[in-house]
């Protein structure tokens, strides 16, 4: 049981509240809290419903169907009344998972500045689930949270995939969307199933159980801010350019005669710099044309391992607490000026590797004109080789049915059209090879809880990330985006494939409306019905012609194409160990696959790697084919 408090008092759960999207077309349950025996009343849209508290304090009442529209207003009453304004009847979507869900509209805003504030709907609306855990017991209620209208001042608080998966929609359809945005940053798939779900990997459960101790998650964090807050005051302490008797190492008139050279932007090792974690200091000298220096301006640096404190001519600009945020800083009136200007930049590094990532904007820059920063630029280390690795920061919400039980549990009364889901990066770190069967745990538990196993369930795969491969080794992103290909075994599921809009170089790829789109592509065939092509090629079967492979595929739509040339992105093996770059050719819509010396290939793959940057094969209506592997043995 949980956790409501008790009380004779009427009173409504976060997710009744003015602004709400109901499910159009299906009943939806009005719920709340009150005394035992305790009389309520709702009048919604000329119907009136009567119920009254239950022994456990609850009432609920089940609305009848009603179509899209709106706005409507719902009246509650018991011992005192309360009305919720502004409610509509349209589409209801869960948009779950990790980082790259949770990810905010104002992150993406450089790339979709004009497009974003030049868009407002009142009829697309988010509720954002705060991040909460339970390791005891599904949970009824949540922390907090409200409906928010898509304005031009919440919007940059919407999840950026769902805002454009919406966006999408309401376009097509002109039906109020709703989004339930219930995602957290590095969870990998086993924390929001819930531990009923879980009991086919009891390993899972096994791993938990020692956070359903509420003392014992208090001590674990508490030593661990501990560790991490003596680990900076050490830092801070033995860096010499905060505490340098001559001047500190961000000041105009410090003396960097001494100080060797670097081009940036680059990742170092930390045998480069000769240190296990600590401190790298940067500076550079840079001409600022008067015709910048009173304009509104701000410096771009890209994004930074592992964080950074910039300062220009002495005064601090910005800072960033972690890697993965772009770097964009507001540079105050009156600090730049005419000519040579000092630029320093603190890098702190938790584990020697850090850097400068490559292939990002490095600029600062005014409405017209920009100083490019790329290039030659002073360094030193600031703490020497005195401090050792800070390992990773703890974070409880990761452990399995821990958000499930916070997050999802108290969705349960809500009656979703379907899931959006972005999630796989974690579990590619931890067990890759285990994640098809946490994935279809995770499908059927949310099934359970919202009561519909048809509920439609559409995800994204992995896209390309990391360094471009060329051994064709083992690559976990591959083994995560093979095990959502064959999750599409499951009944109502679609997958968007991702492979051609990932950034090699960021763990958070910008462009989050062709996911989105793409996301909406399938939910209008899956969800909605109509006849379109929704998806890139798939992997059908496989046949062995002589020394060929023949290929055929699913959802070829007008026809295969090699995008861009020639067909690219197989490999093939004669023992199933050994991968080399394979001949491909399309013909009669299937791909035809070979290498000169291999006589008996063993298995065939396609865009096998964690970033398969010359995988070119897609359907006319230019949507990629998944990578996939097969083995010739088998088939």
């Amino acid at each position: 049981m949980n956790k409501v408090a008790n009380s004779n008092e009427l009173r409504l759960p976060k997710l009744i509240g003015d602004g709400m999207i109901l499910q159009r077309e299906q009943p939806n349950k009005i719920w709340g809290y009150i005394g035992e025996g305790k009389k309520v009343t709702v009048k919604f849209v000329d119907t009136i419903y009567e119920t009254e508290g239950n022994r456990e304090g609850k009432w609920e009442v089940c609305l009848k169907p009603l179509p899209d529209g709106g706005p409507y207003n719902m009246e509650i009453k018991a011992d005192k009344t309360i009305v919720i304004q502004n409610i509509l009847m349209g589409d209801l979507w869960i948009c779950g998972g990790q980082s790259n869900m949770e990810l905010p509209v104002s992150r993406v805003m450089e790339r979709y500045k004009d497009e974003i504030n030049s868009y407002v709907n009142p009829l697309i609306r988010m509720f954002k689930v705060p991040m909460a855990y339970d390791f005891e017991t599904p949970q009824e209620e949540l922390i907090e949270g409200y409906w928010q209208p898509l304005t031009k001042r919440n919007v940059q608080d919407f999840t950026a995939t769902g805002y454009f998966f919406a966006k999408k929609l309401f376009e097509k359809y002109q039906v109020p969307i709703g989004l339930i945005h219930t995602a957290v940053g590095g969870t990998p798939a086993e924390a929001w199933i819930s531990e009923e779900g879980l009991k086919a990997m009891p390993e899972y459960i096994e791993q938990v159980a020692k956070y359903k101790n509420k003392d014992y998650i208090r001590q674990v964090l508490e030593k661990d801010e501990e560790r991490i807050n003596q680990w900076l005051q050490r830092l801070d302490k033995l860096d010499r350019g905060m505490s340098s008797k001559e001047s500190r190492w961000f000041e105009v008139d410090y003396e960097d005669k001494d100080w060797a050279t670097i081009q940036l932007p680059k990742i170092w090792k930390k045998e480069e710099m000769n240190l296990d974690a600590g401190v790298v200091w940067f500076r550079k000298k840079i001409n600022i044309p008067a015709s910048m220096v009173k304009k509104k301006a701000r410096i771009l640096l890209g994004t930074i391992i592992d964080s950074d404190t910039v300062y220009i001519n002495g005064q601090k600009i910005g800072e960033t607490g972690y890697q993965y945020p772009p770097r964009i800083y507001d540079i105050p009136q009156g600090i730049l000026k005419e000519g040579e200007n000092i630029l320093a930049i603190r890098v702190v590094c938790w584990q020697g590797e850090g850097g400068f990532t490559p292939d990002k904007p490095y600029k600062i820059e005014t409405a017209d004109e920009s100083v490019d920063l790329k290039g030659k630029w002073l360094y030193k280390v600031g703490t020497g080789t005195a401090i050792e690795a800070l390992a990773p920061q703890i974070f409880i919400q990761f452990e399995p049915i821990g958000v499930h039980n916070g997050m999802i549990a108290p969705l349960k009364n809500l009656v979703p059209k379907g899931v959006i889901w972005y999630q796989g990066e974690s579990n590619a770190s931890r067990l890759p090879k285990k994640y098809k069967q946490l994935f279809e745990l995770l499908i059927k538990d949310w099934r359970r809880v919202w009561q519909n196993e048809k509920l439609p369930f559409i995800y994204v795969q992995l896209p390309n990330f990391k360094n471009i491969g060329c051994e064709y080794s083992y690559s976990t992103w591959a083994e995560i985006r093979d095990a959502q290909l064959k999750t599409l075994e499951v009944a109502h599921t679609g997958m968007a494939v991702t492979i051609d809009i990932g950034e090699w170089n960021d763990l958070h790829p910008l462009n989050k409306k062709d996911i989105g789109e793409r996301l909406a592509l399938i939910a209008r065939s899956l969800v909605y019905d109509e006849p379109i092509v929704c998806s890139g090629p798939l992997f059908k079967r496989a046949r062995v012609s002589a020394d060929q492979v023949i290929l055929a595929f699913e959802h070829i739509g007008s026809g295969l194409l090699a995008k861009g040339g020639k067909l690219e992105g197989f490999t093939i093996s004669p023992d199933g160990k050994r991968f080399i770059p394979a001949r491909s050719s399309i013909k009669d819509n299937e791909v035809i696959v070979w290498h000169e010396c291999i006589k008996q290939p063993v298995e065939v793959r396609y865009a096998w790697e964690d970033n398969p940057e010359n995988a070119n094969l897609y359907n006319k209506e230019n949507l990629p084919a998944s990578p996939f592997k097969v083995n010739l043995l088998e088939v």
